[in-house]
C-alpha cells in the first residue's frame, strides 16, 4: 500500500518513524559471539573442574552462564530482527500505518486501546541495547506493537499516539495550517 492510499483514508502525512534493523542484528550477532565464547570457554573450564572443590567450578559456572545468557539473548534478537524487518511507522492525522516486510496495516486511532511507555532504563548500556525506551500500542482486538530505541524517535512516535488515543489531540498532517 501506497502512502497517498493511506493518506485518503487516514488523513494527510504527518512523518515516518523508522526501525534500524541492521543494528538490531548487530546487537544479535555481538550477543551470539559474547554467548559463543562463553560456552567455548566454560565446556572446557567444566571438563577440567570435574573432581576439584577450588574456584574451578564456579568460574565454570560463570563462563556457562555468560554463555548461555549471550546465546538466549542473541537468538532472540535475531527473531525479533527478522519479524521485524524494514518496519517502520506512518502517523497520518487520523491514525498510523505501521509497515513490516512490506505490508501495510492502517490503524486508524480508535483502533488503539492503550499506549503505554517506559523510559529511563537505567542499566548500564541500556540505551545501545535498545531497551533504554519501550512503547506497547494495544489494539482493541488485543494485538500489541511494541516499539523501542531501535525506532528512530520512538518517544515522539509514543507521544504523538498517546496524545491522540488518550486526549484526543490529532496531529497535523504536511500543509495543513494551525487554527488558533
Amino acid at each position: 500500500m501506497r502512502r497517498t492510499d493511506a493518506a485518503r483514508q487516514l488523513g494527510g502525512f504527518v512523518r515516518e518513524h523508522r526501525t534500524d534493523g541492521g543494528r538490531r542484528l548487530r546487537h544479535a550477532g555481538i550477543m551470539l559471539l559474547v554467548g559463543a565464547a562463553g560456552m567455548a570457554s566454560g565446556v572446557p573450564v567444566t571438563v577440567a573442574s570435574i573432581g576439584t572443590t577450588d574456584g574451578a567450578p564456579e568460574l565454570a559456572g560463570l563462563l556457562l552462564g555468560v554463555g548461555l545468557v549471550g546465546l538466549g539473548l542473541g537468538i532472540w534478537r535475531l527473531v525479533q530482527g527478522f519479524r521485524t524487518r524494514e518496519q517502520s511507522f506512518d502517523i497520518h492525522e487520523r491514525g498510523l500505518t505501521h509497515r513490516v516486510a512490506g505490508t501495510a496495516t492502517l490503524i486508524p486511532w480508535q483502533d488503539i486501546a492503550s499506549v503505554g511507555g517506559r523510559g529511563e532504563d537505567g542499566r548500564p548500556l541500556a540505551e545501545a541495547r535498545g531497551m533504554g525506551f519501550t512503547c506497547d500500542i494495544t489494539l482493541t482486538d488485543g494485538r500489541r506493537i511494541r516499539v523501542d530505541t531501535f525506532t528512530e524517535d520512538a518517544r515522539q512516535l509514543a507521544e504523538t499516539a498517546h496524545r491522540a488515543v488518550h486526549l484526543g489531540q490529532l496531529p497535523e498532517g504536511r500543509g495543513r495550517r494551525r487554527a488558533d
